[in-house]
């Protein structure tokens, strides 16, 4: 079976990057609090922000059994989980990636990154607030990576939830956060159609499949 993780070139890249992410201060520059999107990732644009590795290889396993055609993925950053994801699609043989990213120096990182990898082509980033980005993403969607800024997350999710395909998976990064208590009180109730379970890796993942239309 190909598996693309184990191909030296996505292997080169994405040792570089999660070493280069370890060094991630832990107390990121002071920000207003009425700060915009754009304002926090401009003050944020030399901090990786990943997943973790094993969050990583949850993301290519997952997109390996759903094959998804479209998958959407909402904060690019520097391309880590977005080479997982890419990863996955270029194995399966079908699908896309569309990702989203507000820093022009992240998404300059991010192609070179995917290129550099081989993956590029079966990536699009499009650069810009996911607010705007996403309005006209190609249904149906297979799978969602939900790794932006978490007060975010449960707007863009409302944004693209008509367009889930029936047995979508949502994964959510960092669920741990206080700031994401309302994205998991959406899709932890049975009302808003999903099935969703806590997955317990770095900072916490929850996986939600959108079992049904609420």
């Amino acid at each position: 079976m190909t598996n693309s993780l184990r191909n030296p070139a996505v292997q080169s890249v994405l040792q570089r990057l999660l070493a280069a992410a370890a060094t991630d201060p832990e107390d990121g520059p002071a920000l207003a609090a009425d700060a915009t999107a754009l304002q926090r990732a401009e003050a944020l644009q030399d901090f990786y922000l990943p997943i973790s590795a094993r969050g990583g290889e949850l993301l290519y396993a997952l997109v390996r059994a759903a094959r998804p055609q479209t998958v959407v993925e909402f904060g690019t950053s520097y391309g880590i989980s977005t080479l997982y994801l890419a990863a996955a699609v270029h194995d399966n043989g079908t699908g896309h990636v569309l990702t989203t990213e507000l820093s022009e120096h992240k998404i300059s990182a991010a192609r070179a990154n995917l290129a550099q990898a081989g993956l590029d082509a079966v990536v699009t980033i499009r650069p810009g607030d996911a607010r705007e980005t996403l309005t006209d993403v190609p249904e149906p969607i297979g799978l969602v990576l939900l790794d932006g800024w978490k007060d975010q997350c449960l707007p863009v999710l409302r944004l693209i939830e008509d367009k889930l395909a029936p047995g979508a998976l949502v994964v959510a990064d960092d669920t741990t956060f206080p700031s994401m208590a309302a994205y998991l009180d959406h899709v932890r109730d049975p009302a808003n159609g999903y099935v969703s379970v806590a997955f317990p890796v770095e900072d916490g993942m929850e996986i939600s499949c959108r079992a049904a239309q609420a």
